[in-house]
């Protein structure tokens, strides 16, 4: 809002200004005074309606529309939202180009990567030893002589079950079996709800302070025009 309040003072100081030269200059005192407090009329009207957009005035019917309505604004938001980008038309669309494309609709890699081959490697040991070739382990050390298979055996299952998710084969199956409609569905359920807990989070000050970032740029040039505007009028008036 500092842009806002610059071009505000500015402008108001500046209609001030011209009232005062109106007052002591020599000639068309008349003109000047009128073009100065026309100017002046028009630039804080402009201000006080920006103000009572935000903030509430007594006895003032109608201000504070913002803080007010609060409620209808974060609907508003989430209907935008939910509309015009998280449509479930627009995420089934996005999730059938990716599979025609050859896109991955899963990244598995992260699940590879939480496979516990330790666990796997413990549960092949123990149905080893648990089976009749156990008592013949046993003669040889028992499990600790199978140890040194360790670590080659978690590597080569990672790199089997890789090689898996990544095949042809597996990628068909998987885009067979999802179903985009369900899947978009879904997807927007979730996305609907992140937002419904998000604007549930929102209070007036909140939303007062998200409008005004995204106008603040402007507001400072509904003043600054109010004065010139009404300048052009009292200029207009003078003639008269």
């Amino acid at each position: 809002m500092k842009k806002y309040l610059n071009k505000s003072l500015l402008t108001n100081a500046l209609s001030a200004l011209i009232i005062v030269v109106g007052y002591v200059c020599p000639v068309q005192q008349e003109l000047v005074k009128s073009i100065g407090f026309f100017a002046l009329s028009g630039a804080i009207t402009n201000w006080l309606a920006i103000y009572m957009l935000f903030e509430k005035v007594p006895y003032l019917y109608g201000s504070g529309v913002i803080p007010e309505r609060f409620e209808e604004f974060k609907q508003s938001i989430k209907r935008l939202m939910m509309e015009q980008f998280f449509t479930e038309r627009n995420i089934g669309q996005f999730i059938e180009n990716e599979e025609k494309q050859g896109g991955k609709l899963l990244n598995l890699e992260p699940l590879l990567n939480a496979v516990n081959y330790d666990k796997i490697y413990d549960g092949l040991v123990s149905s080893i030893m648990e089976s009749s070739f156990g008592g013949m382990l046993l003669m040889m050390g028992g499990a600790e002589a199978l140890t040194p298979l360790k670590e080659p055996f978690s590597a080569k299952m990672r790199d089997t079950l890789t090689e898996m998710v990544h095949s042809e084969v597996f990628n068909t199956a998987l885009q067979q079996g999802l179903d985009a409609h369900k899947i978009s569905t879904d997807i927007v359920n979730k996305i609907e709800s992140v937002i419904d807990k998000r604007l549930s989070e929102l209070t007036p000050q909140l939303v007062k302070e998200m409008v005004q970032s995204i106008i603040s740029e402007h507001l400072g040039w509904l003043v600054v025009w109010g004065g010139v505007f009404g300048g052009l009028l009292g200029a207009l008036f003078g003639f008269a």
